[in-house]
């Protein structure tokens, strides 16, 4: 390689670098300075299943993924905005579905038509507590 010739990985370096310090929540959280609950990084998939009048509407559920997680919360990504007042999370965990269900909190947008929906997670929930829930899978 000749002296002032690019180096391509040190171009792709220095975009990940940058990337990372823009979006990195560690880092961000540093800046806006400290918050009640200590935040995970974890990223699963998640059902979603709308909740209204405390009956799921099965027709509106939709699958997302989570981003972050606290004690009781959970940052789930969405591929558009929703107006969610309470939802039931379905998560898939050893084979087997554990629902929990979530109050909303917040819904920020994160760009390129994607939204953050900040839930605070209120009770772990049998299947048969909503009708329907039961047969509900992925």
């Amino acid at each position: 390689m000749g002296f002032f010739t690019e180096n391509k990985e040190v171009r792709v370096q220095g975009f990940v670098l940058k990337l990372v310090n823009n979006n990195c929540p560690e880092l961000r959280a540093l800046m806006e300075g400290p918050r009640i609950d200590s935040r995970v990084n974890l990223l699963v998939v998640v059902m979603v299943v709308p909740l209204e009048n405390d009956q799921i509407q099965k027709g509106q559920t939709l699958m997302a993924v989570t981003k972050e997680f606290s004690n009781s919360g959970v940052a789930v990504v969405l591929e558009r905005p929703r107006g969610f007042d309470q939802v039931v999370l379905g998560f898939r965990v050893d084979g087997e579905m554990t629902f929990v269900k979530a109050q909303a909190k917040h819904l920020s947008p994160m760009g390129g038509g994607f939204h953050q929906l900040g839930l605070q997670m209120l009770e772990v929930v049998h299947p048969t507590d909503y009708p329907g829930l039961e047969t509900m899978s992925f």
